[in-house]
């Protein structure tokens, strides 16, 4: 039998991205590396982790020594038949923004930001309004779902497509190469899986260059038009590519995980779940809380620039560092008594899950506004909404994200 993931984490001598644990409850682990180990050394992930807030913060503000160039090529677990598959495409995401660094970084940001205007935010959110409509009238005569395979993904990932401009017949093979996408790069696989799954995301970026080779040629109301028509004046045709393709992984992943953890934590606290549905106001600080606590982003990664003296340990240039947001969210020194589920927590939004400085999400006031929607819908037309008792709880093993792979829930019929 295996340790409860709690005892696992407070008896744990490093990460482990194959535990259980390491996505599940870490905090315990992350506790100790704050006070004992601020810069830790991991051998499992073969990189250096920096844990308090403010280093943290310090390393993402100071992008010149803590560089993103090339940090989210997480390749390291490829066999090398599988990167000789993948060619150029190991390294994908070497021209997407949260990869690369001023000035390359200001001139696709400001690109990237012109399809996230407040006036363009706003007219997102009541598509995903009627997205997350469409699945609650679909669902809700059943009694019951998979959480994190309705009602959390399908009106994230339909409005991903309807944003990018994917046509519908296509979304079931984006949303399969996505996920073959996170399985490849971001968690232990055989060697076997990894020939699969490295198939599945070379047809994958083949779809996305034909999708912004054909919006050139056919330009249509949609973002795959408006980047492709900045080609190559602004943006090269592989920036266009990796950018589209980062944001469909996002609009099928990270909200619709945000929402899961979040309906979770609220059904084990359900005191504030009925304290949401009696005052809708609260919600915003719930979903900030809620990003704190429970983010589904566990951090980011750097390339010091220099090696850096930090807290009497020398973290040398070139070698990866984690920077843990994760465990920046529970540090005792910013946010007192992390562990607790506070939803009128005053500095809540102080927490980084969407980055700081020049690399700060900028995605991350359409994430906030459809997390919002998808409780006032909720809350609103599954007031009972509950957890099926029995049903195990379990998160897919990453190195960067917290994400549940299924969560039974019930209700009342109305």
């Amino acid at each position: 039998m295996s340790p409860h993931p709690l005892a696992a984490a407070e008896e744990a001598a490093d990460f482990d991205v194959t535990a259980a644990w390491h996505v599940a409850d870490p905090y315990p682990f992350l506790r100790r590396l704050r006070r004992e180990q601020p810069v830790f050394w991991s051998e499992h992930l073969r990189m250096w982790v920096l844990t308090r807030y403010e280093d943290v913060r310090a390393a993402y503000r100071d992008h010149g020594t803590f560089s993103s160039a090339g940090s989210l090529t997480i390749s390291r677990t490829l066999t090398d038949d599988v990167r000789r598959a993948l060619g150029e495409h190991e390294s994908f995401l070497d021209n997407f923004a949260a990869n690369v660094d001023p000035p390359q970084h200001t001139r696709m940001r400001r690109a990237i930001s012109r399809a996230f205007t407040p006036r363009a935010v706003a007219r997102l959110g009541e598509a995903f309004r009627a997205q997350v409509d469409g699945v609650l009238d679909e669902v809700i005569p059943r009694g019951g779902t998979d959480l994190v395979q309705t009602i959390a993904h399908l009106p994230s990932a339909h409005l991903a497509a309807l944003f990018i401009g994917v046509p519908p017949e296509d979304e079931e093979n984006v949303k399969h190469w996505v996920t073959s996408w996170f399985q490849l790069f971001l968690s232990p696989q055989t060697p076997d899986r990894q020939k699969q799954l490295a198939g599945d995301f070379l047809k994958y970026l083949d779809y996305i260059d034909g999708l912004v080779t054909e919006r050139r040629e056919r330009p249509r109301d949609d973002f795959a038009s408006l980047m492709a028509g900045l080609i190559p004046d602004e943006l090269s045709h592989r920036e266009v590519v990796e950018t589209i393709s980062a944001l469909l992984l996002g609009g099928n992943d990270t909200v619709p995980n945000a929402l899961g953890n979040a309906v979770l934590r609220l059904m084990r606290e359900r005191h504030v779940w009925e304290e949401i549905k009696a005052d809708p106001s609260l919600i915003p600080g719930m979903i900030e809380e809620s990003f704190r606590i429970d983010g589904a982003s566990l951090g980011s990664f750097r390339i010091p620039t220099r090696p850096v003296e930090l807290h009497g340990v020398t973290i040398p240039a070139g070698v990866e560092v984690l920077i843990s947001t994760d465990s920046a969210a529970h540090d005792e020194t910013v946010f007192p008594d992390p562990e607790r589920f506070d939803i009128r927590r005053p500095n809540a939004r102080d927490h980084l899950v969407f980055g700081y400085g020049v690399h700060h999400c900028v995605g991350a006031a359409l994430s906030r506004l459809k997390m919002e929607i998808a409780f006032q819908q909720l809350t609103s037309r599954i007031p009972s909404l509950r957890l099926v008792e029995g049903t195990p709880v379990e998160y897919r093993r990453s190195l960067v994200g917290r994400g549940l792979s299924a969560l039974q829930v019930e209700w009342d019929e109305r």
